[in-house]
């Protein structure tokens, strides 16, 4: 998390990646693909980060941030007429 926190998010991804291939507990890799999908939110790759928040969901329903984050992308890329 550390070159996640500064702003290194490639190396962050990688990281990530490497947990994702040891990790195999389905909740504990929940909030590894959800870290993955707030890089891409970061980055601004909407649409990688909308499919990293479905996977988390799919392996752990209770993941509130990842909705909000979901919801949070539909609501910036989607023009909404009032």
């Amino acid at each position: 998390m550390s070159a996640q926190s500064e702003g290194n998010y490639a190396e962050a991804l990688q990281n990530c990646y490497e947990a994702m291939r040891l990790e195999i507990d389905p909740y504990d890799r929940s909030y590894i693909l959800y870290n993955i999908g707030f890089i891409h939110t970061s980055n601004g790759e909407h649409t990688k980060a909308l499919e990293y928040y479905f996977r988390a969901l799919e392996r752990n329903s209770f993941l509130p941030q990842a909705f909000n984050n979901m919801a949070v992308i539909c609501r910036t890329t989607i023009k909404i007429k009032n």
